[in-house]
C-alpha cells in the first residue's frame, strides 16, 4: 500500500509542475502542496489578519481543514450556513462579494490550466469570475483532466451528480430528485432542484493573481 501510495504522490507531484506552468502563463498565481494540511496552511499564509473571509459549499476546503483554521483565527468570517433562514442564506451569499477573499474549488481542471465549475444558484460561479479581490481554490489533482473536453465531462457527469447527491442528503431529507440522483449521470434536465443552471470556463485571470490556485497532492472532495 505504501508502494501504491509513493507511486501516486509522485505522479501528482510531477503533473502539477506541468499544470502550474499552465495556470501561471495564465496569470492565475498558483502552488503546490503535498498535503491537505499544507495547502491549508498555504492558503493562510495568504490572508492578512486584517481580511474578511468567506467560502461557497466546498468540500474540497472543509476536508482540507482550512475553515476550522479560519473559525479560530482573528480573521472576520461569513458563513452561509449559520443563516437561519432560506432567505438569510441567500442574503449571506450576496454580502460573500463583499468579503477581501472567497474561498472555494473546481469541479474539473484540464492538463492546459483550465477549470470547469457548474452551480446552481451561481453564487459559487459570480464570486470566482467577478466578486471579491481575492480567490483561493484549493484544487485536488483527482480533480485533473488531459483535455477540456474531459473536464467538462467530469464535471458533469462525476462532479454534478456527486454533488446533487449530497445536496439532497444535507439539504432536503435525503429525496432524490433530479435524474442524476438515481442514474449517477447527468440527464440534462430543467428540473426545478437542477443544480447545473450555470457551467462556466475559467480560462484566464483577468486580473493577474487575483485568482490563487493551491493544488493537493492527494484526493479532495468529489
Amino acid at each position: 500500500m505504501q508502494e501504491k501510495d509513493n507511486a501516486i504522490a509522485k505522479e501528482f507531484e510531477l503533473s502539477a509542475t506541468t499544470l502550474i506552468k499552465n495556470l501561471r502563463s495564465r496569470n492565475f498565481e498558483s502552488y503546490y502542496c503535498r498535503t491537505k494540511e499544507d495547502a491549508a496552511a498555504k492558503a493562510l499564509s495568504l490572508i492578512p489578519e486584517d481580511a474578511s473571509v468567506t467560502w461557497g459549499g466546498s468540500v474540497s476546503v472543509v476536508e482540507s481543514g482550512l475553515i476550522d483554521k479560519i473559525k479560530k483565527s482573528k480573521l472576520a468570517w461569513l458563513d452561509r450556513d449559520q443563516a437561519k433562514s432560506a432567505d438569510e442564506r441567500l442574503e449571506s451569499m450576496r454580502k460573500a462579494f463583499f468579503c477581501d477573499f472567497y474561498l472555494g474549488s473546481v469541479n474539473a481542471i484540464s492538463e492546459d490550466g483550465i477549470f470547469v465549475n457548474i452551480d446552481g444558484f451561481g453564487n459559487r460561479v459570480a464570486a470566482i469570475s467577478f466578486g471579491p479581490k481575492n480567490i483561493i481554490l484549493i484544487v485536488g489533482m483527482n480533480k485533473l483532466c488531459k483535455t477540456l473536453a474531459g473536464a467538462r465531462e467530469r464535471a458533469q457527469n462525476f462532479a454534478a451528480p456527486a454533488n446533487a447527491q449530497r445536496v439532497f442528503k444535507t439539504f432536503e431529507g435525503g429525496q432524490p430528485r433530479t435524474p442524476c440522483t438515481t442514474s449517477g449521470s447527468c440527464g440534462d434536465c430543467k428540473s426545478a432542484d437542477c443544480i447545473c443552471s450555470y457551467i462556466v470556463e475559467t480560462r484566464m485571470c483577468k486580473t493577474p493573481g487575483r485568482i490563487k490556485i493551491i493544488l493537493v497532492g492527494e484526493s479532495l472532495g468529489f
